[in-house]
């Protein structure tokens, strides 16, 4: 017994003391996770260290709460030891911990008896979140409902939630719209507001997505819809009218804005202003002008004559400018566009002489800023001395956005100063734009006007003049020449820009109404029935009529006025394409300058392409003349049976028979020409020994002029088709030494609007005859009876047949099915003429005949011409082989007829069946015989 007292006392000496750990620790575990980071570390200490088993630690334990947790001994010398989950920790469960632990040691010995228990330790742990949950909206759709036209801070809101149990995984951070191009804005607490007025004409219900995010940056796993839904309101402004309005060419007049109205939403008005502006400045020159040569126009225009134009149409005798750059794009008007780079040497033959104290210069230009700080000078037109020296005479020229222009006079009598440098400012000079300058010279007075609107010179200097000397002259377009002073002559200050109808008229100024002809516009604004407009509205046109300003203080009066503005354009063949229209409104009420706010209008007329016109030339295409007829003092008319037609093509796209297409489809127009040139064809003429010329008496009356060379001649100025007929038939062709010639050439071709139209190519051969029996052509007309009403086939059928082989391949079928319709309607002619005039024969053989309507025969000669060639003729008229045959046998016959009748025994029956076989060829005969009329006696 006292052995095993005195055993227990032994290891209670050797386990003489307790285990010691903190009072506290605060521990952190990542939900999902078992491993606890504790603060401070789990360490148990022994004093009875290094005793083996007493100062060794065995165990933690954990008391309380049934926390989910474990402490476990890692090291018992050292006594450390880690804290565990026993599971999974939730921290939306659960996001805190608290709970006791004692540490125990070893004991005294290795059966672990008398082992001592620390004190007890608190220990708090917090559940770290994961961000494991997506942000899930509260609503399955949203829907909303604004008011047009106004802005909102906030429309709606919309909420998502998380369901993470920390503040950093659980709050929504962060809202946006997931649809692209929306007008729609959202913020961070899910406010949607609109970033523009919402129009419900334009769109009436708007559908956006959107999304969330929590502060950890996690997404929404589905978006939500919000619909937001427009409600109208009522908006002033104008309604009714479409943005678009087609124009087609030739129907005068028409209404932009038939049902347009202003719509006030009843606010009390006292005037509104309305201004219509029609912009046209990307069309040619600003708008749709007559495009013919500058001549013609200013002929038409009522200008004096004697202008030279400096810068024509290239061609055989103006090919000074065919070297340039043109710019003809635009309905054919006639362009030339410089880039510092060309210029072009008048001929002395062309430049206009004395230069008095009286003339004009004229030309359209379009000229933009030039480039560098100070640039040099761009000359127009420039007359300088062409060798030795380099004197300026007189010149036009843009010098840093400003026009000048420079006339240096003769030295006369007073060797004084005189002006000679005029220059001006404008606006107009740099901006690229289209406008019309001429410059009046009434020495010392000179005038600019531009685009009509006259300016004085701001600045003019003075200079010496001229001393006389021998040294020519150049003048130059485009740049200046530099003929002296120099190693190598040649161009310096070179146009930047676009010149067209550059013209000099020395000796007379042009008028202001010349002037304002020159540079009208075709087309513009107008106003329909200005009668019916109310005495309260105020209405006025600028001088172009591009721009309409209407004013009035009813509503109702200002909706009629502005239904009644119209789009005119008076050119035949207008250019096609689109014009802008712009209306500005201005509302004024009782009391206040401005009170309600109209939306200008942007709108368009889209003017429809013109039927294009076929311009045919048509007529005998070879005379045979007697060697005499061309040394006569008349000589020979070329185109004396000429035909020149104009047709169009217009179809409404319905389905027509062939004869109705014709009828309806091909359809005969009337215009101006401007030119026809009659070029002859091979070797040019002689002048020694041939002419081609027409007398001047022959175009009194006529717009029109002619100008002849040994290439051809050619009649110009803008007058009626008739007119040109009536002059190309009295072009007379003369070889005074024709023994060596055996045939002429010459190719016609007639124009419209400066080329943009142009006619076939008519080519004409003079045969000559040597030594023969005076004859004339018969130009493939049928012979025809002296007493037979000639029956004249539709000139469409020449006209067509002569314009073929220029015509597309859809209008081929459609004139050939016209000529096939015009043919059976002259067979049923010839047939029923045919039918009238065997029942008169009959009438006549039952009673006397009339003796006005004898004749003598007895002398009727016919002359056969053998130079004919039956190949060409095939060729013209379009006449089948088989007709050519019958054609022989019945000229057989009517010679046999003939040689009677000159025998003079043939009786009155013989007679009657002689003319009533002519009755029968005619309409289809082609006969190559020609009546001798000089002979016969009545």
């Amino acid at each position: 017994m006292f052995k095993l007292f005195e055993h227990t006392i032994q290891l209670s000496i050797l386990n003489k003391h307790k285990p010691w750990i903190e009072t506290s620790y605060h521990g952190v575990i990542t939900e999902n996770m078992d491993t606890v980071l504790l603060d401070p570390p789990l360490v148990a200490l022994d004093k009875d260290a290094p005793v083996p088993y007493a100062g060794e630690i065995c165990a933690f334990m954990i008391h309380g709460q049934e926390a989910p947790f474990e402490a476990v001994v890692l090291n018992k010398t050292s006594g450390e030891g880690v804290l565990r989950a026993k599971g999974l920790v939730d921290c939306e469960t659960q996001k805190e911990y608290t709970f006791v632990i004692q540490a125990y040691d070893c004991g005294a010995g290795a059966n672990g008896v008398s082992w001592k228990k620390s004190h007890k330790a608190v220990v708090h742990i917090q559940v770290d979140d994961v961000n494991e949950f997506s942000p899930v909206f509260r609503e399955a759709v949203y829907h909303a409902a604004v008011t047009e036209g106004k802005i909102y801070d906030s429309i709606l809101q919309v909420e998502a939630w998380d369901q993470d149990c920390s503040p950093q995984y659980s709050q929504i951070c962060n809202y946006d719209i997931v649809t692209s191009d929306t007008p729609f804005a959202i913020d961070r607490n899910g406010n949607i507001r609109n970033t523009e007025r919402l129009s419900y004409d334009k769109q009436l219900r708007y559908k956006i997505m959107v999304t969330a995010f929590d502060c950890g940056q996690k997404r929404a796993t589905e978006s939500v819809a919000v619909h937001i839904d427009v409600k109208p309101v009522c908006k002033p402004g104008w309604q009714g009218w479409n943005k678009r309005m087609d124009y087609e060419p030739g129907t005068g007049s028409k209404q932009l804005f038939p049902k347009m109205h202003l719509e006030t939403c009843d606010g009390p008005l006292s005037a509104v202003r309305a201004m219509v502006e029609l912009q046209t400045s990307h069309i040619g020159k600003g708008c749709d002008r007559e495009t013919y040569s500058e001549k013609s126009l200013q002929k038409l225009c009522g200008a004096a004559s004697g202008s030279t134009d400096l810068l024509p149409a290239p061609s055989a005798s103006t090919n000074w400018t065919a070297s340039l750059l043109t710019d003809s794009g635009r309905d054919s008007d006639l362009i030339f566009r410089f880039d510092g780079r060309q210029a072009s040497n008048v001929p002395e033959r062309v430049v206009p002489q004395n230069l008095t104290d009286q003339f004009t210069i004229a030309t359209w230009m379009k000229h933009g800023p030039s480039p560098g700080l100070r640039a040099e000078k761009e000359t127009l037109l420039c007359n300088s001395d062409k060798t030795e020296m380099n004197r300026h005479h007189y010149s036009l020229y843009v010098h840093n956005c400003r026009l000048v222009f420079l006339l240096r006079r003769d030295f006369t009598q007073v060797d004084t100063f005189r002006p000679a440098e005029f220059h001006w400012k404008l606006e107009q000079i740099c901006d690229k734009e289209w406008h019309y300058y001429v410059i009046n010279v009434e020495f010392p007075a000179v005038i600019l006007f531009v685009d009509g609107v006259t300016y004085e010179p701001y600045l003019v200097t003075d200079d010496w003049p001229i001393h006389p000397s021998s040294i020519d002259t150049q003048l130059t377009v485009g740049a200046c020449w530099q003929g002296g002073e120099v190693s190598n002559p040649r161009f310096t200050q070179y146009f930047r820009g676009s010149l067209s109808g550059l013209t000099i008229r020395p000796g007379k100024i042009e008028t202001q109404k010349v002037i304002s002809c020159l540079q009208a516009c075709k087309e513009g604004l107008d106003i329909n029935s200005l009668e019916s407009l109310g005495k309260d509205i105020k209405f006025h046109f600028n001088p172009a009529q591009s721009v309409l300003v209407m004013e009035g203080e009813d509503l109702e009066s200002v909706n009629t006025a502005m239904a009644k503005v119209s789009y005119i354009n008076s050119r035949q063949f207008p250019t096609a394409g689109l014009r802008r229209l712009h209306i500005t409104t201005t509302v004024q009420c009782f009391g206040e300058d401005i009170c309600i706010s109209i939306p200008d209008i942007k709108a368009v007329v889209i003017v429809l392409p013109p039927s294009e016109p076929w311009i045919t030339i048509a007529g005998s295409d070879r005379l045979v003349k007697p060697s005499a007829d061309l040394r006569g003092a008349m000589g020979v008319a070329p185109f004396k049976e000429l035909r020149i037609t104009s047709t169009v093509t217009k179809s409404d796209g319905m389905p027509f028979s062939a004869a109705f297409m014709c009828v309806c489809v091909c359809v005969f127009v009337m215009h101006n020409l401007d030119y026809c040139d009659v070029l002859v064809i091979g070797e040019e003429l002689n002048p020694e020994h041939e002419s081609l010329e027409i007398h001047h008496s022959s175009l009194i009356g006529k717009h029109l002029d002619a100008t002849n060379s040994t290439s051809g001649i050619s009649i110009y100025g803008v007058d009626s088709m008739a007119h040109y007929e009536e002059a190309l038939r009295q072009v007379r062709y003369r070889n005074w030494h024709p023994a060596t010639l055996t045939n002429r050439r010459f190719r016609l071709t007639c124009s419209e609007l400066n080329g943009r139209y142009t006619s076939n190519e008519f080519n004409l051969e003079i045969s000559v005859l040597h030594n023969s029996a005076p004859v004339e052509h018969v130009n493939h007309m049928a012979v025809q009876s002296q007493y037979m009403r000639p029956v004249h086939h539709p000139l469409m059928v020449h006209t067509l047949n002569s314009h073929i082989s220029g015509t597309p391949p859809a209008a081929t079928v459609v004139i050939v099915i016209c000529i096939a319709a015009l043919v059976v309607i002259v067979v049923l002619g010839i047939y029923r003429l045919h039918s009238t005039h065997q029942d008169g024969s009959k009438r006549e053989e039952d009673g006397a005949k009339d003796p006005k309507m004898d004749w003598d025969d007895s002398t009727l000669t016919i002359t056969v011409n053998p130079m004919e060639v039956r190949e060409h003729y095939t060729k013209n008229e379009g006449v089948r082989d088989e007709e050519e045959e019958d054609d022989e046998e019945e000229e057989d016959d009517e010679q046999a007829g003939d040689m009677s009748a000159e025998s003079g025994d043939s009786d009155e029956t013989e007679e009657e069946e002689e003319d009533e076989r002519e009755v029968k060829k005619e309409g289809k005969q082609k006969s190559k015989l020609e009546w001798d009329s000089s002979s016969i006696t009545y």
